[in-house]
């Protein structure tokens, strides 16, 4: 599977468990670290939750390796990483906070299909 095949399936993943402001970073020509990051926010702890396990459960049908997924269990900030593409899940304080739209500013933003 291509990698933006993978965003495409994965932010709808997390539009179908109602995250908000969903943001898709071309990071190709920017860092080495992965292709995409894709920065979406929940409400609440539970929410923040599902959303991360949906994209886990995205990866998994698709036979693609997860490779970390980091603060489950605080729910504040999720990193799952999938390779070429590493998904951010916030919380929404949480992510007012870091801002990291702004700290990979050089990133061009792309459109998010769903």
């Amino acid at each position: 599977m291509e990698s933006k095949q993978l965003v495409d399936l994965v932010a709808k993943g997390c539009d179908d468990k109602r995250a908000e402001d969903i943001v898709l970073l071309d990071m190709q020509n920017v860092s080495l670290i992965a292709d995409y990051f894709l920065i979406c926010e929940g409400t609440n702890e539970r929410q923040v939750q599902a959303i991360a396990r949906e994209v886990k459960d995205i990866a998994d049908e698709q036979n693609i390796d997860v490779k970390r997924m980091e603060g489950f269990e605080q729910a504040r900030w999720i990193l799952v990483d999938l390779g070429d593409l590493v998904c951010h899940v916030f919380h929404r304080d949480e992510r007012q906070y870091y801002n990291i739209e702004k700290l990979w500013g050089d990133a061009p933003q792309l459109e998010v299909k769903f």
